[in-house]
């Protein structure tokens, strides 16, 4: 990357960027071509520098949606940073960022239903991410992990029962239990991985 534009992410300098933009008009695709590029707005979510990193995907949305050589697209980053305003501002973006597929499939949804915070407070930070996910794109309730898991699924794998209430609490809402239902790739709906892990709870 272009040690200019570096330092304007790294100063989340808005009007440096497009300065930069107007000297170089291909600036922000110098080196994110090919299948698996870290993009300017990989950078930027990397460095929480939420300003930059929203006019970047303004002035090129497809990078939203590029997966680097980690397999992570800029929210998953984010997500694994806790620059949540970062993901709130891309949801506001495109809602369908929320189901961009990772290594493993794990799209963003699936993330916040495994993760709980270092702290009461981390915890009420995921679980609001959680809701605000569903209510902001719907559909991604639906989408599968490599090993064909739901986030319902997950939430129960990793003992998150509080993202568990969340995610059926809106399934229930949504008319969606039949989701309840569905089975990952050993054959096992989310009542049979509660049972074997011994979560009564569920």
């Amino acid at each position: 990357m272009d040690t200019r534009l570096q330092q304007a992410i790294d100063h989340d300098d808005v009007d440096e960027l497009y300065r930069l933009i107007e000297q170089d008009q291909d600036l922000l695709d110098q080196g994110s071509r090919g299948p698996f590029p870290n993009t300017p707005l990989h950078y930027a979510v990397d460095e929480g520098k939420t300003k930059v990193a929203m006019e970047i995907a303004i002035l090129n949305s497809s990078f939203a949606q590029k997966l680097n050589r980690r397999g992570y697209s800029p929210m998953h980053l984010a997500l694994q940073k806790k620059h949540y305003d970062i993901v709130r501002a891309l949801i506001t973006l495109n809602p369908e960022l929320i189901r961009v597929r990772g290594r493993g499939w794990i799209t963003p949804l699936h993330f916040v239903s495994r993760e709980m915070g270092e702290n009461e407070q981390g915890n009420v930070e995921l679980l609001d991410l959680l809701a605000e996910f569903l209510s902001a794109c719907k559909s991604s309730v639906e989408d599968l992990t490599s090993q064909c898991e739901t986030a319902v699924h997950i939430a129960i794998k990793n003992c998150n029962i509080k993202a568990f209430k969340v995610l059926f609490g809106w399934l229930k809402r949504a008319y969606m239990t039949e989701i309840l239902d569905w089975k990952d790739q050993d054959g096992n709906n989310v009542l049979h991985i509660a049972a074997s892990q011994n979560q009564p709870e569920v």
